[in-house]
């Protein structure tokens, strides 16, 4: 058998396209499951599908003609009635990197970011500064840096007091951190409308953490002006009044990489079989 140059060109234009359909099914799949309504429209198009071979199969004329003009029109009505559930879709998928975070930082410079923040927290709390900081993690923030002031500077506790400082401008607005960079300041972000009765009170800043943190993977800290209480978002949740212990603790946990986390639990896995094994 000859193998041609055209014929190992077709081969691995063939492998490229299977690929990226399964990457593109993928990451559809994976965004559904995270989308109720969504969810539920496949499970509806599914539905119909079954029903119209079964239709076909045992000869059922009159649904089977509904279903076919349901299946002509359906996803005209389907980009109606959901688009702005497939605009947020896209735009989440738009959002996302494929190769993960801004930066992967060393232990020590993960060290030296988590020690300014925290001491800039610990400095702003106590002057009753209020403050928003966003920490980007594998969802990029482009689309809110691009609108906010750009800053590119290292991570240090007095750029931060500096920023969040009252007279400055910038000092309404949020901080987004990519890396051990200040990408910018004066950021705006959506607020959230899912507060919980014992949170009403809580002010825009609060809200706006939410708000990232139910849309992006970010990490966000805020300081709160009127009390000098600390709070922190992640993963959709709003923890309000917690300690500085127990943000460095999480700042530490949260930020690092997946495979120094994989590599950790395969040390302790280690060593527990190990000390069976005494």
């Amino acid at each position: 058998m000859n193998i041609t140059l055209s014929s190992i060109l077709m081969i691995l234009n063939k492998t490229i396209d299977i690929i990226l359909v399964w990457v593109l099914i993928y990451y559809a799949i994976k965004n559904f499951q995270e989308n109720v309504k969504l969810s539920m429209l496949i499970k509806g198009v599914v539905f119909v599908v079954i029903l119209k071979l079964i239709a076909s199969v045992f000869g059922f004329v009159t649904i089977g003609v509904i279903l076919e003009y349901l299946i002509m029109f359906g996803p005209i009505a389907i980009i109606v009635i959901f688009q702005p559930e497939i605009r947020m879709l896209l735009e989440e998928l738009g959002r996302k990197k494929l190769i993960g975070r801004h930066k992967i930082l060393s232990v020590d410079e993960r060290e030296k970011v988590v020690y300014e923040i925290v001491s800039s927290l610990e400095a702003l709390r106590k002057e009753r500064y209020g403050a928003l900081i966003v920490i980007e993690r594998n969802v990029s923030l482009s689309d809110y840096i691009d609108k906010a002031k750009p800053v590119y500077g290292d991570v240090t506790s007095n750029l931060l007091q500096c920023i969040f400082f009252k007279n400055n401008p910038l000092h309404d607005g949020g901080v987004i951190i990519q890396g051990d960079k200040i990408a910018c300041a004066g950021a705006v972000f959506p607020t959230s409308s899912n507060i919980k009765n014992s949170q009403k009170r809580l002010g825009t800043r609060h809200r706006a953490a939410l708000g990232i943190a139910e849309e992006t993977d970010a990490l966000v800290l805020v300081a709160s002006e009127e009390t000098g209480r600390l709070s922190m978002a992640i993963k959709g949740e709003l923890y309000y009044n917690v300690s500085i212990d127990d943000i460095r603790v999480t700042l530490i946990d949260e930020l690092r990489p997946q495979k120094e986390e994989a590599v950790e639990v395969k040390n302790w896995e280690e060593e527990e079989i190990y000390e069976e094994n005494k």
